[in-house]
């Protein structure tokens, strides 16, 4: 599996995972937790594809315009936020990381209501061409494999431009194409060495090493190792003001913010090495821990991911990133040249060994301690964190919505423990074709695995009653007599069954566990005039419930989804009935052929308007099948019939 092909797998684990998490994703609500912080936003539709890619100076402020009703948005954005079902965001230190960072995942998910560059257009660099005697810094429009080193991408040319003259300004780096020192003493210096722009190393005025300091000077300051010179540049604008240089006080002074604009350019990318690179960080709280992942590749940041870790008691970071490091890359097809984490691990160098050996090339474990590699883990931990606070709320949402509604049933009906919840409904159009539907709550929760459909055998007619006995019976005599053949959702006996109804549906399921001789507590869900729940009919009395609760709501949830089961299973089987009754009526037509006509035409009406011969060029058909269902469906009596 090559690079892109593990990113789009690790990408669909992601986005199902987003589905999971973010399917009671409350948009109000987040939109409360988003930080004032520089970043991107990443909006997803119902079916989690990103659809929008935008960056903020401030998160909170930005995002939130899109769901102000007070502002009248453009046709495209209130189109696109009519889809959004959900969103994310990685925060960064600046909007010059968060532009770079929108760069990048735009250009890899291309949502669908981006603008779009058609052409692919490549983002600057900065390139060193540190082979030569006197290196020069320049443009670059792309990154290749020589042996200069590349910083960036930056977001415009004029980025550059300004990094650039900033360099030239500070260090006297020379311009020219002159091969040096070969060309030393051929020409005039240039107009750059006249205004202090150059120090000249076309004439021989500065040493191969002299030369070589300030060059590591300018790799240094594009490192973002700007502090001491920012520092040294404000002491001179000081010195000079006291002399009252104030010109040359201004130059400094301009220098200094000119270095402090450079220090915002973007850390999510490192180009100084087209080596990929994971850089992994951590949050931990307790007993609960997140990990971070950055995929940093050919100088890029692409994509991110997280995990989710137990803690045992008294594990420290490098504990949790030893044992994160070792399971997540065992199971991992691709492994990057370099992986950065913020402290050392006590068996950095096997595992390091281990890596390189898996792989069939050099993995390093780095612990970066400053410039840009530093920014990007404590960047990776700033959005752990973030993770960690959101799930923790997901969290704590969701054990409201199913312990706690536990809970608060437990006290409605004075039981003191509820884990298993079993409903049934019955389906059917006038008696015919009558199901029934065992559906099953844990933990609040739907296990759908033990939802049980009953086939009604003993009913004929429209009696729901009969029905539901029928169902009843069937279930926990199969609870009683249940042998090794007999499924575990059958075994189990639930805590608590719930019957969509009042004081018959009640009486009646108490009846059939009387005769068999089961003591399970039995509520019905009584409904008001308009059939929405109103109470529960629980020991002959019916308990009054606040509708607003997450109990209610929960109750809703397990009555909502008897009908949906038995509704669906009720369906089924009248489609199945009624295309036997059609085709299993003509001749020469058995279930083999039937089943390749509805694969080959989808439905009844398109194989009545099919001709003779494209019935029979269906697989397994012949001219004398083909002319039987041909004149079955153009007859008289077929027509006759059908009006």
């Amino acid at each position: 599996m090559d690079q892109d092909d593990f990113l789009a797998r690790k990408e669909q684990i992601l986005n199902r995972n987003s589905a999971k998490n973010f399917r009671e994703f409350n948009i109000e609500n987040e939109l409360k937790k988003l930080p004032a912080k520089p970043g991107v936003y990443l909006m997803h539709d119902a079916s989690d594809e990103i659809i929008y890619v935008g960056k903020a100076i401030k998160l909170c402020n930005r995002v939130r315009q899109y769901f102000q009703r007070s502002k009248k948005p453009s046709s495209k954005i209130e189109q696109m936020v009519s889809h959004v079902s959900y969103f994310e965001y990685i925060v960064t230190d600046s909007e010059m990381e968060a532009l770079i960072l929108e760069c990048n995942l735009i250009k890899k998910h291309r949502p669908r209501y981006n603008t779009m560059l058609m052409d692919d257009k490549a983002y600057p660099y900065i390139r060193i061409t540190v082979d030569e005697d006197f290196p020069r810094v320049m443009l670059a429009h792309k990154q290749v494999r020589d042996k200069s080193r590349y910083f960036g991408p930056y977001p415009s040319g004029l980025a550059v431009k300004d990094t650039l003259e900033l360099v030239h300004k500070l260090f006297g780096i020379r311009t020219c194409n002159r091969v040096l020192p070969r060309d030393q003493g051929k020409e005039r210096p240039c107009l750059n060495y006249h205004i202090g722009q150059c120090m000249g190393p076309c004439q021989g005025y500065v040493t191969k090493e002299e030369y070589g300091k300030q060059i590591d000077r300018v790799i240094s300051l594009l490192n973002g190792n700007y502090v001491q010179l920012r520092k040294e540049l404000e002491e001179k604008m000081k010195a000079a003001a006291a002399e009252l240089e104030f010109e040359t006080a201004a130059k400094y002074r301009d220098l200094a913010e000119s270095i402090t604009k450079i220090a915002q350019q973007q850390k999510i990318t490192d180009s100084s090495s087209l080596n990929d690179r994971d850089v992994i960080a951590s949050a931990i709280e307790g007993a609960d821990a997140v990990v971070q992942v950055f995929f940093v590749r050919e100088g890029k940041l692409i994509g991110r991911d997280h995990y989710h870790v137990s803690v045992a008691g008294g594990d420290t970071e490098a504990d949790v990133l030893s044992s994160f490091v070792k399971q997540y890359y065992a199971g991992t097809p691709f492994l990057p040249g370099e992986i950065y984490i913020p402290c050392e691990l006590e068996d950095m160098e096997v595992i390091g060994s281990w890596l390189t050996k898996k792989r069939g090339k050099k993995v390093e474990i780095l612990v970066p301690k400053r410039g840009r590699k530093e920014k990007m883990l404590e960047l990776a931990a700033q959005n752990a964190k973030i993770v960690l606070r959101q799930d923790k709320d997901r969290i704590k949402r969701e054990e409201e919505r199913t312990t706690g509604a536990l809970k608060e049933i437990e006290g409605w009906l004075n039981l003191t423990h509820i884990d298993r919840i079993e409903a049934y409904d019955i389906s059917n159009t006038s008696g015919m074709e009558s199901v029934g539907s065992m559906v099953v709550f844990e933990g609040g929760k739907p296990k759908r695995n033990d939802y049980r459909k009953f086939r009604i055998k003993s009913v004929q007619g429209p009696n729901d009653y009969a029905s539901m006995y029928e169902v009843l019976t069937r279930r926990f005599e199969r609870a009683k007599t249940g042998s090794e053949s007999t499924s575990d959702s059958f075994l189990r006996l639930p805590d608590v069954i719930m019957m969509d109804g009042g004081r018959g549906q009640v009486n009646m399921a108490l009846e059939v566990l009387e005769k068999l001789e089961m003591s399970i507590p039995v509520c019905g869900m009584v409904k008001d005039d308009h059939h929405h729940t109103r109470g529960l009919y629980y020991n002959n009395v019916e308990l009054p419930i606040d509708t607003h609760s997450e109990g209610f709501h929960l109750i809703t949830r397990v009555q909502d989804e008897a009908h949906r089961f038995a509704i669906e299973y009720h369906k089924s089987l009248r489609g199945k009935k009624e295309i036997h009754s059609i085709l299993d009526d003509i001749p020469g037509i058995g279930p083999k052929r039937r089943l390749a006509l509805m694969r080959q035409f989808g439905d009844i009406n398109e194989i009545r308007e099919a001709t003779v011969a494209q019935l029979a060029d269906v697989e397994g058909m012949n001219e004398r099948a083909a002319e039987s269902v041909y004149e079955f469906f153009h007859s008289v009596v077929y027509k006759t019939d059908t009006n």
